[in-house]
């Protein structure tokens, strides 16, 4: 896989290298120019299934791109959108051409509407409503026409922040409402009262997604124009500016390099937000939550930089630095007072993102349960920690926990590194295929597992939901084709059935005076299960279904737009993991269960409602009628307040290494007390632990092998 992808890569810079463009495309100072050429050359030369650039691309590129940079219809005027249609068949031509005139048209616009746009709501929000009225208001947006004139885009406005307006009004007026039953002496404020402190504090929130809204610079903008390009051809295809490859090495390793501390921008104060556990900020417990910084000085130069009222994202790059340094930061405590601190920098580890486990104990029989959020690998430092060797490590403390039966959560797991998936694939089979992997114009490639031995031979189950993607599939996939375990959770999984990889764009650029290009995310490979079925658009198939909240919700590939479509490859030879242990059977006793269960009825009459409540797209303006709605939706819910209350007689502990750091590390011990919390009252990781211990209680004294092919 990574060599194949070597190749490709060698042959797109070597073919990039030699094409036509002179050594002044290299050196333009147009980084627009250079940025769409890059992107356009990929596209077409290394996707898996290049589209052609047409009329039918610019007309899908037009109407995105418009709907992306104005969701809502708040801010072009249907003259603007007429001035823009000229362009609707020709932004193949631009792209072709690397031209960026309409984006360059529609972005002054949409700067002009913006400072205007800012002038209606400040004015809708001068005067009361009056909820009396007979009005509704639409979320319907795809429907909605543009503003005919200026009157006509102040009336959208006004509905809009009424409907904003009236949530408010609506809390303050109940909450009023129940102090006065409580105390006698509570004097309720009038309606005129609550109104204003309604109104008031959406034109504060106004105000601040405005100043976030503002920070967005010409060229997030481009980002997100290069993008709408991308994801014509799949929705996985994707420009990342340099800050966001940044957060996205952050997320695919777990670590970055700074302080240790999240930040939040509001109006023109940057604010901590929260300290990360095991960070340099945390351990000098010094930095609280809640600090404002004011400044930011390196500590190799004497000025300091102001960082009031600065983009977010280049107040992170300064604070940002490499391990070892030192930056000092001016603050605001929260107690008022200013003082200047210095920060060392280290590597910060997201523990949220790592492999975690925890044992419980069922009908006398200890069983382990490893949750994994995410197939994380550094790709820079193969000695460095990753999904598959945690897991493996996981599995080695379990089983000195004595475990006899192992739950492996993917729940919510998007994806991430290929090779680790094979690898973790390996931990449960001697040797075999994992996945099957299909470049465009080449053969099919199989992945194996090439070590021999097991590192966990017992009973297996692995719990999926709609949120599971990509790697989850794969080792789903592969474990259920195998059937070495049983899947539990949603109908099906994400289904997302594509292989991606990244360029450094400034990898193709021979002398380059632009700044840094930033990479490119783009489809190259299909991958298929050993039996031959791709997962793409349909998943993988639970072999036990079990409701949830989005049961009913439109989720997936298949609800993207411009996915690739599912098709299948002869199947890889592979083994069965047979043994004497009774799937069918387990399979069966759980479905009988889950069939009997009153919780079960509720989550599914839930989710149920939860699509009901998700589809209204009308709204009452009118206080009476929206109070009528609102005290429905809450006679309703209530209904399902047992799903809140609901505990297993199961208690999760942490394993023995783990004591001692709880000891001293109380951050950690709060988030695994809260995981194991959470588990206790978790119907779906009960029915696991339910069906291992079915698998434990039947035959298992020996395991079997026969020839798939």
């Amino acid at each position: 896989m990574k060599r194949n992808f070597n190749i490709l890569l060698v042959a797109l810079l070597t073919a990039f290298a030699s094409c036509s463009f002179t050594s002044k495309t290299f050196d333009d100072p147009n980084k627009d120019k250079l940025l769409l050429q890059l992107i356009t050359y990929l596209l077409e030369e290394g996707h898996f299934q290049p589209k052609e650039i047409d009329d039918d691309l610019s007309r899908a590129v037009y109407q995105s791109f418009l709907d992306q940079i104005d969701p809502f219809k708040n801010y072009f005027l249907k003259s603007d959108i007429d001035e823009f249609e000229e362009f609707k068949t020709e932004l193949d031509n631009q792209i072709l051409a690397h031209d960026v005139s309409f984006f360059n048209m529609v972005y002054e616009r949409f700067l002009i509407r913006f400072e205007d746009s800012k002038d209606v709501y400040s004015k809708v929000l001068e005067s009361p409503f009056d909820f009396n009225l007979e009005e509704v208001y639409s979320t319907n947006y795809e429907n909605k026409t543009y503003a005919d004139s200026n009157l006509d885009m102040f009336n959208r406005w006004r509905k809009q922040l009424k409907f904003y307006t009236i949530s408010n009004y609506y809390d303050l007026t109940t909450a009023d409402k129940k102090l006065k039953e409580t105390d006698s002496s509570f004097k309720s404020r009038t309606s005129s009262e609550i109104e204003t402190e309604a109104r008031e504090s959406v034109l504060k929130t106004m105000t601040e997604n405005f100043s976030v809204l503002k920070d967005i610079r010409r060229q997030d903008w481009l980002s997100v124009y290069i993008n709408v390009i991308a994801e014509e051809f799949d929705p996985h295809t994707f420009y990342f500016a340099p800050s966001d490859k940044d957060r996205f090495d952050a997320q695919m390793t777990g670590k970055y390099e700074g302080i240790g501390a999240r930040l939040q921008k509001r109006m023109d104060e940057i604010t901590i937000t929260e300290l990360i556990s095991g960070g340099s900020a945390w351990r000098q417990d010094k930095l609280e939550v809640g600090d404002a910084i004011i400044k930011v000085r390196q500590e190799d130069e004497e000025e300091a930089v102001s960082v009031m009222g600065m983009r977010l994202d280049d107040a992170v790059k300064l604070i940002k630095g490499p391990k070892g340094s030192n930056v000092i930061l001016t603050l605001k405590k929260v107690d008022g007072t200013i003082e200047d601190l210095s920060i060392p920098r280290d590597e910060i580890l997201l523990e949220e993102t790592y492999a975690k486990s925890t044992k419980v104990v069922k009908g006398g029989v200890t069983f382990g349960v490893i949750n994994l959020p995410k197939f994380y690998i550094d790709f820079q430092d193969s000695n460095s920690r990753n999904a598959a060797t945690d897991v493996k490590k996981e599995i080695e403390l379990l089983k000195a926990e004595g475990i006899k039966g192992l739950v492996l959560d993917l729940r919510n797991n998007g994806g991430g590194s290929l090779k680790t998936v094979v690898d973790i694939g390996g931990l449960f089979i001697d040797e075999g295929p994992i996945v099957q992997v299909r470049s465009a114009g080449n053969n099919n490639e199989v992945l194996s597992d090439k070590q021999s031995g097991i590192d966990w031979d017992g009973p297996l189950v692995i719990l999926v939901n709609e949120l599971s993607a990509s790697a989850s599939e794969i080792l789903a996939a592969a474990m259920q084709d195998y059937k070495r375990a049983i899947v539990i959770g949603s109908k099906q999984t994400y289904g997302k059935g594509t292989v991606q990889n990244i360029i450094d764009l400034n990898r193709m650029i021979r002398s380059n005076t632009n700044g840094d290009m930033g990479a490119f995310k783009f489809t190259t490979q299909k991958y298929y299960r050993i039996n031959g079925g791709s997962t793409q658009l349909e998943g993988v198939k639970s072999d036990i279904i079990v409701p949830g909240r989005f049961s009913y919700m439109k989720m997936g590939e298949k609800e993207q737009d411009n996915p690739l479509a599912w098709d299948e490859i002869e199947p890889a030879i592979y083994q069965i993991w047979d043994s004497s242990l009774n799937y069918e059977i387990t399979i069966k006793n759980s479905h009988n269960r889950l069939n009997s269960s009153e919780q079960i009825k509720l989550i599914d009459d839930n989710a149920r409602w939860i699509k009901s409540i998700r589809d209204q797209e009308v709204y009452q303006l009118n206080f009476e009628k929206y109070s009528e709605n609102i005290t429905s939706n809450e006679k309703e819910s209530k209904r399902f307040d047992k799903l809140l209350d609901y505990q297993t007689d199961l208690t999760f502990e942490p394993l023995s290494y783990e004591l001692p750091i709880m000891k001293q590390d109380s951050v950690f011990k709060i988030n695994r007390n809260r995981w194991h919390k959470n588990l206790s009252k978790d119907i779906y990781m009960e029915e696991a632990l339910n069906v291992l211990n079915d698998l434990n209680n039947s035959d298992n004294s020996k395991k079997t092998t026969q020839l798939k092919n």
